[in-house]
């Protein structure tokens, strides 16, 4: 079954760590079955707090997913963006 990553960029603290992020991160899905859904792009915030921005990927299974989040070139991309904003990030099983 499906699996999803959201991705919530809620503040940017560092620019330069997050640009450091984003040239790692497309990079780290190299090998793995993942497709991109969302990837910032325009957004209305309908409930909640205001959102800088939301990225949406997909894999096969949430063991593709976690097998991709925890990989040694996704971690080592994560900690630029540990560094360079606030996010929050679900993985979520689809129907």
């Amino acid at each position: 079954m499906a699996a999803y990553l959201i991705f919530t960029r809620d503040r940017t603290t560092d620019a330069a760590e997050l640009a450091t992020y984003s040239g790692l991160a497309g990079p780290s899905m190299a090998g793995h079955a993942v497709t991109p859904h969302v990837v910032y792009g325009q957004h209305e915030v309908l409930e909640g707090p205001e959102v800088e921005g939301v990225v949406v990927v997909s894999f096969p299974t949430v063991a593709e997913a976690k097998a991709w989040y925890d990989s040694p070139a996704y971690t080592a991309a994560r900690a630029h963006r540990f560094k360079g904003a606030e996010y929050r990030v679900v993985l979520v099983q689809g129907v």
